[in-house]
């Protein structure tokens, strides 16, 4: 991708959301995925029309398995992806701590017009961690 005022050599996006983009990692490619998942949380953004939806299945007071669905950008897409990278194996209210800073640190940041994009997978997380405590 480039901003359209270049010769085609600058990107917008690190080679880490990139990579996410591509190669999304916990993605739900088929329902089937999901059936034994503890949780789930789900957040919009009229704003930008990004939709988020994220599974987590808990052990022993730790995120075991994190799933996830996004309609959105790449920047939503690989934010998702990263996140559930991040949580898995961590203790719930560790998790409950991740900011869209920290997604954002380990993307190696987004483009100015794109950050509320990460924003909507640390509440989403925080939206399925609370669905986790209401059961």
């Amino acid at each position: 991708m480039t901003d359209g005022n270049s010769n085609g050599n600058d990107w917008f996006y690190t080679d880490i959301v990139k990579e996410h983009f591509v190669r999304p990692r916990n993605v739900v490619l088929d329902d089937s995925q999901i059936k034994d998942m503890d949780a789930v949380g789900e957040i919009g953004s009229p704003a930008c029309g990004d939709i988020m939806k994220i599974w987590i299945k808990v052990k022993n007071g730790k995120i075991t398995k994190c799933m996830w669905k996004t309609f959105g950008c790449a920047s939503a897409i690989a934010s998702t992806s990263m996140l559930s990278e991040m949580i898995i194996g961590m203790k719930l209210e560790d998790a409950e701590k991740i900011t869209a800073k920290d997604i954002l640190a380990k993307l190696g940041g987004l483009p100015a017009k794109k950050i509320h994009c990460s924003v909507l997978g640390d509440q989403a997380l925080k939206l399925a961690i609370k669905n986790y405590k209401e059961k």
